[in-house]
């Protein structure tokens, strides 16, 4: 479903793949091969959600805003399935794992990975490049260039995916 919320609307054009059961609703933007997969709900009814290039945010996910704050998602990022991003940032080339949590104002730095299961406090800070984990989410290592090419090939993988999907809903 892609409702408009008051007088915005949101911009899909430029997505590769949307679920027909994904629910997008109000000023949502979508990048170029941008991908929103089956159940996952992005609500922008009080501020702006944008999610760039070639990011996915996968199965029964959720992102959602505050009437403060917006929700940015770089490009190139994987949201994991049952993820929640609230009100936050999350940085070009990051992974959210799986049932992980980042909540209001938290910014998550370019290259990192939220591990799956995390909780990523209000206003945390995560550097570029780590490694996140546990409840609450505490940096447990630095990354480097093998982890940021397993990154964007994650990324890639899910165009391919999300190109094959596209087909099967023409």
């Amino acid at each position: 479903m892609i409702k408009g919320f008051g007088s915005t609307e949101p911009d899909a054009e430029k997505a590769l793949f949307i679920a027909p059961n994904a629910t997008l609703v109000g000023d949502v933007s979508l990048g170029e091969g941008s991908s929103v997969w089956y159940n996952a709900v992005l609500r922008a009814d009080e501020n702006k959600i944008i999610v760039g290039r070639n990011s996915n945010i996968q199965d029964n996910s959720t992102i959602h805003v505050t009437r403060e704050k917006p929700c940015t998602v770089g490009d190139n990022v994987s949201v994991g399935h049952n993820a929640v991003l609230h009100a936050c940032t999350v940085e070009d080339e990051c992974i959210i794992g799986m049932n992980a949590t980042v909540l209001t104002g938290a910014v998550i730095g370019r290259g990192s990975i939220v591990a799956a299961g995390s909780v990523v406090r209000e206003g945390t800070i995560v550097p570029e490049m780590s490694l996140v984990a546990g409840v609450p989410a505490q940096v447990k290592k630095s990354l480097g260039k093998k982890e940021l090419a397993m990154i964007r090939e994650n990324s890639q993988e899910y165009v391919r995916l999300a190109k094959q999907h596209s087909e099967q809903f023409i």
